[in-house]
């Protein structure tokens, strides 16, 4: 089922045809594996996230996984559903296109939806990047953790190779993204 049905199908769930006139806005997540998680940093994220539901309007958003920045905004999103009920979170998924059902429950546990993107079948060791870009999209607002200094370790593409080579980081090419799409863009580290 594509995104965009997925999403029109939740909208209906949670309002009914009551909302079908009402622009609803949405926030992606994404930022470095390992982050300086410090009660300055949860404060700062906690008023961003109040801030993009209250004066934004967004109540729908997107949640990759493999960093601690995905984490701790799950986290205080969780924290912040009770205060704000109407909110959603989505799990995207960057591998099993198919999961079993015990897997889906016990996602839908901690999210109120989780899909994997069209298209994404071949994406292999790509697919995390290939997910944050389909979460970029479909979203208004991307909070990110990103350090412009970072850089993953150096790689060889091959045992046999000679050199190796300096990636970019996942975040990075997600950023650019974002920044290419013109989306707006909160960097939690500026």
């Amino acid at each position: 089922m594509c995104y965009n049905a997925i999403y029109r199908y939740i909208v209906y769930l949670y309002y009914g045809d009551g909302m079908k006139d009402i622009k609803l806005y949405t926030c992606c997540f994404f930022g470095h594996r390992k982050i300086d998680e410090t009660e300055e940093l949860k404060n700062k994220l906690c008023g961003i996230i109040e801030d993009l539901i209250v004066n934004e309007k967004v109540d729908t958003f997107f949640f990759g996984s493999k960093s601690a920045f995905d984490d701790l905004c799950h986290k205080i999103k969780t924290e912040l559903k009770e205060k704000y009920p109407h909110i959603k979170r989505i799990y995207v998924r960057s591998a099993f296109q198919h999961i079993p059902d015990w897997y889906e429950d016990s996602l839908l546990k901690h999210y109120e939806c989780t899909y994997f993107p069209e298209h994404m079948e071949n994406a292999g060791r790509a697919s995390y990047m290939e997910r944050n870009q389909k979460m970029v999209n479909q979203s208004d607002f991307c909070v990110v953790y990103y350090d412009e200094n970072y850089l993953p370790p150096r790689r060889k593409n091959s045992r046999r190779d000679l050199f190796d080579y300096q990636p970019k980081s996942g975040t990075a090419v997600a950023y650019d993204y974002a920044v290419k799409k013109k989306k707006e863009i909160i960097n939690i580290l500026v």
